[in-house]
């Protein structure tokens, strides 16, 4: 092969590969727009949904808020016993479901990855994981209301539990396993028993991992309002007795925000207003323990 062959060789294939090489830069390019597109057009409602709720919710946001109980049509109130029923039944649920999600997480990470419990646990979780909340409302409501024939707090409580016990056991079997097994050798070398390890070494590495899920768990039972609906209704009335119809600030917000009257109208976007800040602050407070870890 002579030199000029060569050359012309050698300028056909740098020719190809510049042609290759536009062709991908223009598919690269189409790719970035399309993903910025669809970004900003995720963005843009965003920003929307969280104008509205602040334009609309913050003119609502007054002492008699938090203060007073909810109110007859076109009549000044607050929704306390809405805020002091949400506050109560998310805070007993998630009492109730991490402790049930932690242990379970730690069963199905550290004591049976593979056997036939641990594969049937994790068929029903992701079930649970994917079922529409008001099918949980609809069961607890079937198995507790219809039984005892009265709405209650704890019907409630136990409904969000069952929301919030998937979320924790998913997030504390991945945080676990993340843990690196020579931490856990190091600590069987030294003769230390199996449950200490767990509780000493692999969940105290996991800790801020196990945390962020159960506060995404809090987060996303916040604003359910499908289980409560069948489970603690709703009241008027300020009630501490979660053996009667307890009300939340879900289902007062639906309720007001169906309705024809101002006052209502505007006690919902107050509530959706609290019910955004509320989400948003642990969602920033999960990312940074997230990060931090």
């Amino acid at each position: 092969m002579t030199t000029g062959e060569s050359l012309i060789q050698a300028s056909a294939l740098a020719s190809q590969r510049a042609a290759k090489y536009r062709a991908r830069n223009r598919v690269n390019q189409v790719a970035i727009a399309l993903s910025l597109s669809a970004m900003a057009f995720g963005v843009f409602w965003l920003v929307w949904i969280l104008w509205e709720t602040l334009r609309l919710g913050v003119g609502g946001l007054s002492v008699a808020l938090v203060t007073q109980m909810t109110p007859a049509p076109n009549e000044i109130g607050g929704i306390a016993n809405a805020i002091w029923g949400s506050m109560v039944m998310v805070t007993m649920a998630t009492f109730v479901g991490t402790p049930i999600g932690v242990m379970a997480g730690i069963y199905l990470a550290e004591y049976n990855k593979t056997g036939w419990l641990a594969s049937v646990t994790r068929f029903v979780n992701d079930i649970l994981l994917s079922a529409p909340s008001i099918v949980i409302g609809l069961f607890v409501y079937s198995m507790i209301v219809i039984r005892f024939k009265s709405f209650s707090g704890y019907a409630g409580v136990i409904a969000l539990a069952l929301i919030v016990i998937p979320v924790v056991i998913r997030t504390t079997e991945n945080m676990l396993i993340l843990v690196p097994s020579s931490l856990r050798e190091a600590a069987y070398a030294l003769g230390t028993p199996k449950w200490k390890v767990i509780s000493m070494v692999t969940l105290r590495a996991a800790r801020a991992g196990v945390i962020t899920g159960v506060l995404l768990a809090v987060a996303r039972i916040a604003g359910e309002t499908a289980p409560l609906l069948f489970t603690a209704l709703n009241n008027q009335f300020w009630n501490t007795d979660l053996s009667k119809p307890m009300a939340s600030l879900p289902v007062t917000i639906f309720k007001f925000a169906m309705s024809p009257y101002e006052n209502w109208q505007q006690l919902a976007w107050a509530g959706v207003f609290l019910i955004t800040m509320a989400v948003l602050g642990l969602n920033i407070l999960a990312r940074s323990l997230a990060r931090q870890k």
